[in-house]
């Protein structure tokens, strides 16, 4: 463990002076600013649109238009970005042979994924959460009203869901020397999961109700429990889809 610790702090420091942590900052404020202001201004923006000869009545926007836009955000957007960021984390090690003189040493290789992983997943969670913490600041500014009372509870989810998707992007990033196979694994796996349901049978269990279920949590209309099953499996694939990549790794000719 000694050593995935050092490897887990060269990992880091790699991710600053690449500049990872900071596209990945400027990314998801940018994220963070704009889903409230979104939801804010789209009335208005609709209005101007359609001319002095039509009338569009709308709604006033509230905290669940703020909310429904910063998930979409995530979802749509800011999962594929933080994707290509960590889709080259191990093949392009490979590709450069950085690793060999690390493993003649005697770097386990298990080493590698899991320091890879956790470093990963660590900027899951702060691309998650500094758009969240912004959205939220911006929200209870725009919307002081009590429609979204568990935004908590809707966006930690995000953070469990972020086990699987980024171990998926590890492991299809241990399969060769292309940049491109952990994205490609990653998109592949979400087309799989979302295909999957539409079978009502196994909603409950699919991780991708980790993503697709959070306005019903934000605004308290289902309870946490309801997507237990679909966490637990979530958790459980990532740490098989994690050992596989060490698998592969093991077997890999550096």
């Amino acid at each position: 463990m000694i050593s995935t610790w050092y490897f887990i702090r060269k990992e880091v420091m790699e991710a600053w002076r690449n500049y990872h942590i900071l596209m990945i900052t400027i990314v998801f404020v940018i994220f963070g600013i704009s889903s409230p202001l979104f939801a804010k201004l789209t009335p208005e923006i609709l209005k101007m649109a359609s001319g002095s000869g039509m009338t569009i009545k709308m709604p006033d926007p509230t905290s669940v238009d703020s909310w429904q836009q910063y998930f979409k955000n995530i979802i749509q957007i800011g999962i594929y970005v933080l994707t290509v960021i960590f889709s080259s984390t191990i093949s392009n090690e490979i590709s450069r042979g950085t690793l060999v003189n690390l493993v003649a040493k005697g770097l386990p290789r298990y080493a590698i994924v899991l320091s890879k992983y956790i470093v990963a997943y660590a900027q899951w969670c702060l691309a998650v959460l500094i758009a969240f913490l912004i959205s939220w600041g911006y929200t209870l500014y725009y919307f002081p009203d009590s429609k979204s009372p568990n935004v908590w509870t809707g966006v930690w989810p995000l953070l469990v869901f972020g086990l699987m998707f980024v171990a998926v992007t590890v492991f299809g990033s241990t399969l060769g020397k292309s940049n491109y196979l952990g994205f490609l694994a990653s998109v592949i796996v979400f087309i799989i999961l979302t295909l999957l349901n539409l079978f009502k049978d196994i909603k409950k269990y699919n991780p991708i109700a980790l993503v697709t279920d959070n306005m019903s949590l934000v605004k308290g209309t289902e309870n946490i429990s309801h997507i237990m099953p679909a966490i637990w499996i979530t958790i459980v694939l990532a740490l098989v889809t994690v050992y596989l990549s060490v698998l592969v790794l093991k077997q890999k000719k550096l």
